[in-house]
């Protein structure tokens, strides 16, 4: 019973969701830069900002790949509010905050938080990931935590 309490409880603490606030046109063909907003759900007064490539029908039918977008994306966050630290994972591994698929089942893009402490600052990682083989494609942007970190 613990256990099914446990992954029960995993699958409630999600990562993030995410508003689109902009769609910057990129060719003739179609292809998008997706940009999306999303709030920390563990830090109050962080907000990041994802952009990613999303292909276009005349690109997917172009290349023969339906199902998959390229792993490409860029990562910034920044100071929003006052920062309060809720309960995050302070382990170097860090913690995801968001993920979003794509593809129809084996990549999502992701986004780790990881907690610098003796830089007293939070690192965050755009990445895509693979069910395969994991994607050296990423992002980075920090966010120092002056004294708001504990």
């Amino acid at each position: 019973m613990k256990q099914v309490l446990a992954v029960i409880a995993a699958l409630l603490a999600s990562p993030a969701l995410a508003e689109e606030i902009g769609q910057v046109g990129v060719d003739w063909v179609g292809n998008d830069i997706i940009i999306e907003a999303f709030a920390d759900p563990d830090v109050q007064g962080v907000t990041c900002h994802l952009a990613y490539f999303d292909r276009s029908v005349i690109d997917r039918l172009q290349q023969g790949n339906w199902f998959e977008d390229p792993s490409y994306s860029a990562v910034d966050c920044t100071q929003t509010g006052p920062i309060v630290l809720g309960k995050i994972d302070r382990s170097g591994g860090g913690e995801e905050v968001f993920s979003e698929g794509r593809s129809l089942i084996l990549k999502s893009l992701k986004v780790t938080r990881v907690y610098d402490a003796k830089n007293k600052a939070l690192v965050y990682l755009a990445h895509a990931s693979e069910l395969t083989q994991g994607s050296g494609k990423m992002s980075l942007s920090v966010v120092p935590l002056g004294d708001a970190a504990p």
